[in-house]
């Protein structure tokens, strides 16, 4: 492997805060993955939409890790729906970087998710080095399992991610699941896929105790705390949760004054279009006085809030992996979360979390039951939370990626001389 590597972000920041917008997961993975490629010696450039004229074109995010803001439309207001118009102006700013440099200035392009793989694409074909993508979502996958209320993914972005999917040299895949859905609805070819597990900040996410977290945080320290981390939309199934805190009060009114249930992050994709939806859903099911919403956070701010929760609920109807589920796990805290896509491979049921196989809020309360009547499943979960948490970290993650590079490298030039 080479000196450089392109990565592309297009439509979120790795500077960008998780929880909110369109911020989350995947700014994690790109920013905690390129620290790591540049602690190994090599050295990232990050190109991302500029969403602000006052961000200054280049940021050195860690040492060897530069994010360069390009300018692509209008710096606010501007939807992920929207992005795909602004593609050629994106594209054409970070060629222009390129050609700035001396000749060979990349050796790889690693885009994510499938507007910054079409950008990837054209930087592979004018550089001649190789394309390596992470879809992070599928839009086959999501319109295959869509919430209530929440919209299909439209045909531009299907046909989009089998364009990329094509020209793509290596296709990074975050567990078995997402490898098996590329090639069975996406066509890839099953020698171009490499799974490679995302990792978690094991520095960070630490046992704490949950006591110590409580008062930290100021919450009581025999309450029952049951928390929702995570970007607030449909997708992401936040109101599974209350339906099910208000499906648990219904069988227990002795349980209303032990709950606290704080739902951590913001609004995002289509749940910008109704804010207040979450609260409203609150006030519906009368549970506002166990309901405490709570700005999106730092990671290491997040790490106090999963450490202090009895339990950390991810009720997703689609996860590629599911890093949340991760990160809570790596702190001690067991995960009750939807049996879907990679949670299936994050969450070990009954070992260090329990799966629930449905959306429905009455599944969902007998799950979160069974945790809040037996602490010792709790403590016993919460202990192989934190040692199946061990088998990711990023340090792993960039050595796989490293050597996918390279193997991206010989299938690029192997397809040339053929």
């Amino acid at each position: 492997m080479g000196e450089r590597v392109a990565m592309i972000s297009l439509h979120t920041s790795p500077l960008d805060q998780p929880g909110t917008g369109d911020a989350g997961g995947m700014n994690v993975y790109v920013i905690e993955l390129s620290r790591r490629l540049a602690a190994q010696g090599i050295d990232v450039d990050v190109f991302t939409r500029a969403t602000s004229s006052s961000l200054p074109q280049v940021v050195e995010a860690a040492d060897g890790v530069l994010v360069r803001h390009v300018a692509a439309g209008p710096f606010e207001g501007l939807t992920k729906g929207e992005l795909p118009g602004q593609l050629c102006t994106f594209a054409r700013e970070v060629l222009r970087t390129e050609a700035m440099q001396p000749l060979g200035h990349y050796d790889a392009v690693h885009s994510h998710y499938w507007l910054s793989g079409q950008v990837g694409a054209l930087a592979r074909d004018r550089w001649n080095v190789p394309l390596v993508h992470s879809m992070h979502t599928m839009a086959k996958v999501k319109n295959t399992a869509l919430a209530a209320g929440d919209s299909p993914e439209p045909l531009s972005r299907v046909i989009g991610e089998e364009q990329v999917v094509e020209a793509a040299d290596l296709l990074v895949a975050n567990t078995d699941t997402e490898a098996r859905q590329l090639v069975d609805l996406y066509d890839a070819s099953p020698d171009a896929v490499e799974v490679i597990h995302p990792g978690v900040d094991l520095s960070v996410f630490v046992p704490r105790g949950r006591a110590r977290a409580r008062r930290e945080l100021g919450l009581p320290a025999d309450a029952v705390v049951l928390l929702f981390a995570g970007r607030i939309q449909p997708l992401k199934a936040p109101d599974v949760l209350l339906r099910a805190v208000g499906v648990l009060l219904e069988r227990d009114p002795s349980l209303r004054h032990r709950l606290v249930v704080p739902v951590v992050g913001g609004p995002s994709g289509s749940g910008l279009e109704h804010p207040t939806a979450l609260a409203d859903l609150a006030a519906d099911l009368g549970i506002s006085d166990v309901v405490r919403f709570v700005p999106p956070v730092t990671q290491r701010e997040l790490a106090v809030w999963s450490s202090a929760a009895t339990a950390v609920a991810v009720p997703s109807y689609n996860e590629s992996f599911g890093l949340v589920a991760v990160e809570a796990q790596a702190t001690g805290t067991p995960v009750v979360a939807a049996a879907v896509g990679g949670l299936t491979t994050v969450v070990r049921d009954g070992i260090s979390g329990l799966l629930v196989d449905t959306h429905e809020p009455r599944d969902w309360a007998a799950s979160l039951r069974r945790l809040i009547d037996d602490p010792d499943l709790v403590e016993r979960l919460g202990r192989g939370a934190v040692a199946h948490a061990q088998e990711f970290s990023w340090e792993h993650t960039a050595e796989r990626t490293l050597l996918a590079y390279e193997r991206a490298g010989s299938r690029m030039r192997a397809e040339m001389a053929s």
